[in-house]
């Protein structure tokens, strides 16, 4: 949680940022920029490098570069994860987003620094996915859902405190070097083995039982526990973890290509990838809606902010008590009919609605991403976990690339943009239909767990059957029959 506080955090959506000239904190960009002189504004690159009229398409690119980065870094430090271990991944991205993060403050023109940002952005994605898996596998099932929302309100804390800081600073390098510092310091706090311990789920799950025996150990020990002397059901789990390390196995990885061989976790995963895109990509269209009606340019920053916080409270309140279901369908209904009503009375609506119906879908946006995040994590396997949650985060930048493509083309396709993501939202909405319920259950293992989440109906907690969808009818009987993975 720290860490999102400091450094830039899994899913943001880049935004200009005027009279700061830089980026929002979700990237910490120097480029945007500045239309009105400001006597507290830093000085941005692109105020150095004259990144305005004629090159002014240059900062959309820029943006892109990031995102294009962070995209890359949660497909590929994604699968790194499940190879390597949680903290391996977490620790090497945090030493070469230290060094890309000066670097960047060096930057002597402006197509070096468009490749630090890109290589910068993956380093970034890299450790917070590690520490996103990490801190998901620690937590028990009653407890997953309120350890991730205060991860995400230290990120929001970070995003209203970086105005500040930008004030102080007065210049982005400096600012940019800060932002570096920042990540050395938390390498030296974390980078400790028992700070930040590999996740033992992890490690029995690819049959390292012997580095996950002395892990649990450890924490048995911190809490005042002693295992060799301990209850009956402790002790046989002692017995297991001896019993199956005893002859030291080899570790067993599973390819993120086993993934196509599953009947159902494939398309959770596919249902929840299109849900995150159209959940950060929609937002764009919001924004733009919102700009009329707010023309004062630090207040849309922080009502972001306050909207994100805002979505964070609505799912600690609601996921665990209504299911990760019901509320991801009422987030993308909330969503769609916003972005439909935005469409549709555009030339007609007063400002007020226009400003109503922006603030709920940006809410109802940012709910909907924090949820797919959280239940794709939930529904795919501890052996390939990494490699599908950073698809599915991969599939929200890919959608957050929609505003400074849009700016490329200087807004002339913002009225078809906003026309198909909202008809993805329309789409989404049926294919949220088809997901299981994670709530309360314990993380799934293997592909076989995975692929025994049943679709359980929308409105009843405990169905007396259930029929797999997407499936042939072998398949789908044989899924009745089998039992439930708590």
């Amino acid at each position: 949680a720290v860490l999102d506080a400091a450094i830039p955090r899994l899913g943001p959506t880049p935004q200009t940022t005027e009279a700061l000239g830089v980026l929002s904190p979700s990237s910490l960009a120097p480029l945007t920029p500045v239309p009105r002189p400001s006597s507290w504004a830093p000085r941005s690159g692109a105020a150095q490098w004259n990144l305005v009229c004629g090159d002014g398409w240059k900062v959309p690119l820029e943006q892109v570069s990031h995102l294009l980065g962070w995209l890359l870094g949660c497909v590929v430090l994604g699968a790194g994860c499940d190879r390597f271990g949680r903290r391996a991944v977490f620790v090497a991205s945090l030493v070469l987003a230290t060094g890309l993060g000066a670097s960047e403050a060096l930057a002597a023109s402006f197509p070096t620094l468009l490749v630090l940002r890109l290589l910068h952005g993956g380093t970034l994605a890299g450790a917070l996915l590690a520490l996103f898996l990490a801190r998901l596998e620690l937590c028990d099932p009653p407890h997953r859902l309120a350890f991730s929302v205060g991860a995400g309100l230290f990120s929001v804390a970070g995003t209203l405190l970086l105005p500040g800081l930008a004030v102080l600073v007065q210049d982005w390098r400096l600012l940019q070097g800060l932002g570096a510092l920042m990540s050395g310091l938390l390498l030296l706090f974390w980078g400790f083995p028992a700070l930040f311990p590999e996740s033992p789920c992890w490690l029995l799950a690819t049959g390292q039982v012997a580095r996950a025996r002395k892990i649990l150990w450890h924490f048995a020990e911190a809490s005042g526990v002693d295992p060799e002397d301990s209850s009956l059901e402790e002790n046989s789990l002692v017995t297991e973890l001896a019993m199956l390390s005893a002859g030291s196995p080899q570790p067993q990885y599973q390819s993120p290509l086993g993934l196509l061989r599953t009947q159902v976790t494939w398309r959770n995963g596919l249902i929840l990838g299109f849900s995150s895109l159209v959940g950060e990509g929609i937002r764009a269209s919001f924004r733009r809606s919102l700009a009329p009606q707010v023309p004062t340019f630090y207040l849309p920053y922080f009502l972001e902010a306050g909207l994100e916080a805002a979505a964070l409270v609505f799912l600690l309140l609601t996921a665990d008590r209504c299911g990760r279901r019901p509320v991801l369908l009422l987030g993308t209904m909330a969503t769609g009919l916003a972005s439909l009503l935005l469409l549709a009375g555009a030339q007609y609506l007063p400002g007020w609605t226009m400003l109503s119906l922006s603030v709920l879908g940006l809410l109802a946006s940012r709910a909907v991403s924090a949820l797919s995040s959280l239940f794709a994590a939930e529904v795919f396997p501890t052996v390939i976990r990494g490699a599908g949650l950073g698809l599915v985060l991969g599939a929200g930048f890919l959608g957050q690339a929609a505003g400074p493509l849009d700016a490329l083309h200087g807004r002339r396709g913002f009225f078809l943009q906003h026309v198909v993501f909202a008809s993805l939202a329309v789409l989404a909405l049926l294919c949220v239909l088809l997901l299981p319920e994670s709530r309360s259950r314990g993380l799934p293992q293997s592909l076989q767990d995975a692929d025994r989440l049943r679709r359980s109906p929308l409105l009843r907690a405990c169905p007396c059957q259930d029929h797999l969808p997407l499936l042939s009818p072998s398949d789908a009987c044989w899924a009745g029959h089998t039992p439930e993975q708590h």
